[in-house]
């Protein structure tokens, strides 16, 4: 059943990621709308708009910006911090791109608003000149990196300065985002918690102001848990929105590229830029059309339904359940939107045939190199690579069963509801022991805790959405959750946004935190 989206502006196919990237950027709320309509927050990240009108006044050039980038990657790397930001970057490729950026804005022809801003990639995608390694020590050396993903083409093709490849937990098998090749991707609002797993770097790096976006890949919540965990953006559209060709195929039919931006605004702009069929595949289907939601107007949408399944809701942390529980409120006093209580039955069987689905489409993509590489994985990755190998093709057949029941009973919710409300995670971010730093980390237990609101994202293909809602006793973030039907992710931006302009005001800095475009 197709259902319009209110207050939409939906994108030609033919159009370029700059003329898309354009057209979101006339659906932003203009600089009077947002003074009208926020309260000052005390803490907020420079966006993409701020590097945009920086370079464009003269203030400071893209050169700067990578300068100072690479000082801050340099002291981030080392003692005391090691951050573990960054797998693999690169100084000179850095500096060119910014030098080419800095004299197109001298010229006045700037691509777009992307251009000169920096942008980090996930070491899961191709992008030039980086080896793709996905948190390996030997993959590059079997599987050589040649073109960029898509994605990242799509960003390049905008003037995006691509600053490096992401740390993320090694083979995206774990959820702490604690890789024992190239260290700990740390929090930035306490660097001995973790940051959250796998899209662990590109979550770290937005939340410490060194890129307003990145990229993520997300096939059992790696884009949306470390979003949450680093008090971050995290945006998974709807399986097949984002072209995957060019990112490693990890797990096919469940994992999706994704985007971790320090606001709402930002993931929108760079949806545009990264969303869109490639043209020789495109269909005529109406619902793939990309709708850019119309931000200035999120106050006018009407009706707009929350299903909330409550004992699912509140199987978390008690500081989780009561800041997502006070989020709701707030949400449905300031904007009238109704709260419909639903059921979700088998959401157990559901996660264990998601975890089946994704350990076997893992295992046999790395099956096909045989079994040479195995003692170069961490020990997490070869406790897990031994469960997955041990699932029969008759297994993955009935989790594939359920799947399909388990999309009946969510598009029977999405006739009554526009959006599922959930935390994002069902803890925050727990403490990095010592011994995981050396052989990695399978917490199962904290693991599943994380991961409990995430599968159906995946396994179902919906679209989903994290925003920060708030903080626990000791000040680690707290993340909210909407998802939503297929296609319709101009309706979850439209309700983050709603939620972000309520949140904005209580927004805490990180510890770790840098200030790129400052005046020096």
């Amino acid at each position: 059943m197709y259902h319009k989206e209110q207050e939409v502006k939906c994108l030609d196919s033919a159009l370029t990621p700059q003329e898309q990237v354009q057209l979101a950027i006339e659906c932003l709320p203009t600089s009077s709308e947002k003074a009208h309509n926020e309260t000052n927050p005390s803490f907020s990240r420079w966006t993409i708009m701020d590097y945009s009108r920086a370079y464009s006044s003269g203030d400071i050039t893209p050169l700067m910006v990578a300068e100072r980038f690479i000082a801050a990657i340099n002291e981030s790397s080392k003692p005391p911090l090691r951050m573990g930001f960054f797998i693999n970057y690169n100084a000179e490729d850095i500096l060119r791109q910014a030098n080419e950026s800095t004299l197109r804005y001298q010229k006045g022809t700037p691509i777009s608003v992307l251009d000169g801003v920096p942008v980090a990639i996930k070491d899961e995608m191709d992008c030039l000149p980086y080896p793709t390694t996905g948190g390996t020590k030997w993959l590059h050396k079997e599987r050589l990196c040649t073109d960029d993903a898509c994605c990242v083409k799509r960003l390049r093709l905008c003037g995006a300065i691509l600053v490096g490849k992401t740390n993320m937990h090694e083979l995206g098998v774990g959820t702490s985002g604690i890789n024992p090749h190239y260290g700990a991707a740390r929090n930035p609002y306490d660097i001995n918690k973790i940051s959250g797993g796998s899209s662990s770097g590109s979550a770290a790096v937005v939340s410490a102001g060194l890129c307003p976006v990145a990229l993520g890949v997300d096939g059992g919540g790696s884009v949306r848990m470390p979003a949450s965990l680093c008090g971050v953006v995290g945006l998974k559209p709807t399986f097949g929105r984002v072209p995957h060709s060019g990112v490693l195929p990890l797990n096919w039919t469940v994992g999706m590229v994704g985007i971790l931006a320090g606001t709402v605004e930002d993931a929108l702009i760079t949806y545009a830029a990264i969303g869109g069929e490639i043209s020789s595949h495109q269909s005529s289907n109406m619902l793939t059309k990309i709708n850019l939601p119309l931000l200035p107007l999120t106050k006018s949408i009407c009706d707009i339904k929350l299903a909330k399944y409550g004992k699912w809701f509140d199987d978390c942390s008690d500081d989780v359940r009561l800041c997502c529980s006070h989020a709701m409120r707030k949400l449905q006093d300031h904007y009238g939107w109704k709260t419909i209580d639903v059921t979700i039955p088998d959401i157990e069987a559901m996660r264990l045939a998601h975890y089946l689905t994704i350990g076997s489409e893992c295992s046999t993509w790395f099956d096909s190199f045989g079994e040479k590489h195995f003692a170069e994985f961490g020990w997490d990755a070869r406790v897990a690579l031994n469960i997955y190998g041990a699932f029969s093709g008759k297994e993955y057949i009935k989790a594939q069963k359920l799947r399909n029941r388990q999309l009946q009973f969510h598009m029977k919710i999405f006739a009554e509801a526009d959006v599922i409300v959930s935390p994002t995670t069902g803890v925050t971010a727990y403490s990095i022991q010592d011994d995981a730093l050396k052989t990695g980390e399978l917490d199962y237990v904290n693991g599943a805790a994380l991961v409990r609101y995430s599968i159906s994202g995946n396994f179902l293909g919906l679209p989903a959405v994290t925003v920060p809602v708030g903080y626990d006793k000791l000040g680690l973030p707290i993340g909210l959750q909407f998802i939503g039907r297929p296609w319709a992710e101009a309706t979850l931006i439209h309700l983050a946004f709603a939620m972000q302009a309520i949140c904005l005001s209580e927004y805490r800095k990180p510890k770790i935190f840098y200030d790129l475009i400052k005046k020096s």
